[in-house]
């Protein structure tokens, strides 16, 4: 059984379609045509006539960038343009709720950036966004709500924080400058950690805990390093990543070809 919206998707199927949007895997766009004429086209398909199509056009060209670019050939477009105008076509009717299916699959970083910002965008002007994504980071920097999917079944759900949080809370990590002063590093951080365990990556002239009250532990065995006179590379406070939570949950990485996805909203 399942709800969209407050509707039943067996028994009100044609009302569950008036309400939602979606953005497939790749962008669904004519390359031969503008992006005006995109979405003018979208517009007459869901048949909101010519002047009110070329009347929302103009508005989601505006409110996702593509004013500048309105007149030329999609073909013509960035990858992160397609996108968004593919988001835009979705949102023709103002749905309720948006269905994204991996929509930064391909794009460079700064492509990626685009369509992060826009899917922001919906989100603050109130439309429900349900996306399914591989890219963790992703996932980390858009949701408020992450269920995680393996091999056909969700065996997670909860916010990004409280996953998180599965793995363990935040740690302390110090890099020594010296590899012979890691015996006394590893020795400051673990009266900091309060006997909590101390992990110490030799090669890496690393040492690392979990600790309660993240800002009172860096500031105390920074201070404590200091005046014992111990020269240290780099030292920090470390969240664990949605990466961590995935290896916790499922015992293997998102490159196997069975990998998890997360389903977000």
């Amino acid at each position: 059984r399942a709800e969209v919206a407050g509707l039943d998707v067996a028994r009100e199927p044609r009302r569950v379609r008036s309400r939602i949007g979606l953005t497939g895997q790749y962008a669904a766009v004519d390359e031969g045509l503008t992006g005006r004429q995109n979405l003018e086209m979208f517009g007459r398909l869901f048949h909101l006539g010519n002047r009110p199509a070329r009347q929302r056009a103009g508005e989601l060209l505006d409110r996702f960038g593509l004013t500048g670019a309105a007149d030329k050939a999609a073909k013509e477009y960035s990858g992160g343009m397609r996108r968004r105008l593919d988001l835009a076509s979705s949102m023709i009717l103002q749905p309720d709720v948006l269905f994204l299916d991996e929509p930064t699959t391909g794009l460079d970083p700064r492509g990626r950036g685009e369509v992060w910002e826009a899917v922001r965008a919906l989100v603050a002007d109130g439309t429900t966004v349900l996306l399914t994504t591989q890219y963790l980071e992703e996932a980390d920097r858009l949701a408020s709500h992450i269920t995680v999917i393996d091999r056909g079944r969700a065996i997670a759900d909860d916010t990004p924080d409280a996953l998180k949080n599965r793995v363990g809370g935040d740690r302390i990590e110090v890099v020594s400058a010296d590899p012979g002063d890691l015996d006394a590093v590893a020795k400051t951080v673990g009266r900091v950690a309060g006997g909590g365990l101390v992990v110490t990556d030799t090669p890496a002239r690393r040492v690392h805990a979990q600790v309660a009250d993240r800002v009172a532990a860096l500031t105390e065995v920074a201070r404590a390093l200091q005046d014992d006179g111990i020269a240290v590379e780099d030292i920090g406070l470390r969240r664990p990543s949605l990466d961590d939570v995935f290896l916790r949950l499922t015992g293997h990485g998102t490159e196997n070809h069975d990998a998890p996805e997360v389903a977000a909203a």
